[in-house]
């Protein structure tokens, strides 16, 4: 006589894997694959670009060339710089090119881990931030340069020919570049670290003279030893602060009961 029984588990089969490995997995191939097109996009706007080099240089170093002394040009004082110089600035020229489909790219890796009230605020950081970089960049090359390189070449000693490297020329307005542009991303951290629930508007306003004091310690970091320069960077700074603590009024923090809304991975 025989008697059915309920079917037990077999101990000699494998385990089963656990729910936290092959998302691990998924999330470094998706971040794998997201880095592959981020290259990729900046490879062919490079290749791009390439061909217009020396024209992309020239409008670089017309801010400068504009305030040279009469009889003076720029020089190249390597072997190899008449061409690794207009090169490097292709090269970040098209990152910089690029940096609105980069953003989009980082946007889709960390969207399925964000929450919905946190989603509906994400494409409007998302378009500020591309916005507010690209601004940065504008504002050093159409305000802070000219009255950077007009403080420089007035400053020259007599008998002094002020005659700049090219390469050593744009190795400083890179610098100035990065420093504006990720300055000017000031209000996107403020409205996120306030999102996030690391810090509180009440906060942000309390630390307003620590900021102030910041701003114009980076600006002096940052920028070359000259007043200008370091005004121009650490105003807008502490400016942007403002405008970030006044957009943190508008976006609900992450509290323990957005755990009831869980991201969809």
């Amino acid at each position: 006589m025989s008697s059915k029984t309920p079917a037990m588990s077999n101990p000699e089969l494998p385990p089963a894997k656990s729910a936290g490995d092959m998302p691990l997995v998924a999330h470094l191939t998706e971040l794998r694959s997201r880095l592959l097109r981020i290259v990729l996009i900046w490879l062919l706007i490079f290749a791009g670009l390439f061909y217009f080099a020396n024209d992309i240089y020239a409008f670089i170093s017309e801010p400068l060339r504009a305030l040279m002394p009469p009889g003076t040009s720029m020089i190249a004082t390597d072997v190899a710089s008449p061409f690794l110089t207009p090169f490097k600035l292709t090269l970040v020229s098209a990152l910089f090119i690029a940096m609105p489909f980069v953003l989009h790219q980082i946007w889709g890796f960390i969207a399925p881990g964000l929450y919905k009230h946190e989603k509906r605020i994400a494409i409007p950081l998302l378009v500020s931030s591309i916005l507010l970089f690209y601004g940065g960049m504008a504002f050093a090359y159409f305000v802070v340069f000219p009255l950077v390189f007009g403080f420089f070449t007035s400053a020259a000693p007599d008998g002094v020919a002020v005659m700049t490297d090219i390469n050593s020329y744009l190795d400083f307005v890179l610098t100035l570049f990065m420093a504006f542009g990720l300055s000017f991303e000031i209000p996107v951290a403020t409205v996120l670290l306030v999102l996030v629930g690391i810090v509180n508007v009440q906060s942000l306003s309390k630390a307003r003279p620590y900021v102030v004091v910041g701003c114009f310690t980076v600006g002096m970091v940052l920028t070359p030893p000259d007043v200008i320069s370091q005004t121009l960077l650490a105003v807008p700074m502490w400016l942007l602060y403002e405008v970030g603590i006044l957009f943190s009024r508008l976006v609900r923090p992450r509290t323990s009961e957005d755990q009831q809304d869980s991201p969809q991975a």
